[in-house]
């Protein structure tokens, strides 16, 4: 079965607000600095183990003014070359860059896509998109690159309106510029700490601090 692999850039205060030159946030472009030969690799195979990139609507439209006029290396030529979903409401076909809507509700349509045999189906960006699929269980895979960078302001990605989602740490790679790719995938149970493992996921000082505040209790005169 195919899975979904979600990649996004994030700062350390959790912003994933236009990361790079696309976009009118006024720190726009954020990654530059940062992006190297080891960051490019990391997007070089989250492209070749994909075979088709998920988008929002507003993540296609940045994209589709950008990358179909780069062509000549391995990233902007496997890029174009995919296949791409566009989730949208208002656009309408036909789509430019090998695109096609994703006709009724996009989260029925993912989940048929994904047990069709072939690669990852990738998004970048998307956060809308994302945080629908999240409520749907349709996420396999975060990618999540940190830029050590703080914004102070600017959109974060990671907002409410899902329930707790457990992740399970898989890989951490650093690169010499500071960036931290952490990848999680999907834990078998959701929630905040699986069931039959409480009191094992770092919650010593929860557990302290009861025992602190009972002691001060029982050390009260009436």
């Amino acid at each position: 079965m195919r899975r979904v692999v979600v990649a996004e850039y994030l700062s350390l205060d959790g912003v994933g607000e236009d990361p790079g030159r696309i976009g009118a946030f006024e720190h726009r472009g954020w990654i530059i600095p940062y992006y190297d030969d080891e960051l490019a690799r990391r997007m070089s195979d989250q492209l070749a183990g994909s075979d088709a990139l998920l988008l929002g609507r507003t993540t296609y439209e940045g994209f589709v003014t950008v990358w179909p006029a780069r062509s000549g290396d391995p990233i902007a030529d496997r890029m174009n070359s995919l296949p791409k979903l566009v989730a949208s409401t208002k656009l309408q076909e036909p789509l430019a860059w090998n695109a096609r809507l994703i006709s009724g509700d996009v989260a029925d349509e993912v989940h048929r896509l994904k047990q069709r045999p072939g690669r990852n189906i990738l998004i970048y960006g998307s956060g809308t998109l994302v945080h629908s699929l999240m409520r749907r269980d349709l996420i396999d895979v975060i990618q999540v690159m940190v830029i050590p960078v703080i914004l102070g302001s600017g959109e974060r990605f990671f907002k409410g309106g899902h329930d707790p989602t457990t992740m399970s740490l898989t890989d951490v790679q650093a690169t010499a510029s500071g960036v931290v790719t952490l990848t999680y995938q999907r834990a078998p149970s959701h929630g905040v700490l699986p069931r039959g493992r409480e009191g094992t996921h770092g919650d010593w000082w929860l557990r302290r601090t009861d025992e602190r505040a009972r002691d001060s209790r029982d050390g009260e005169v009436s």
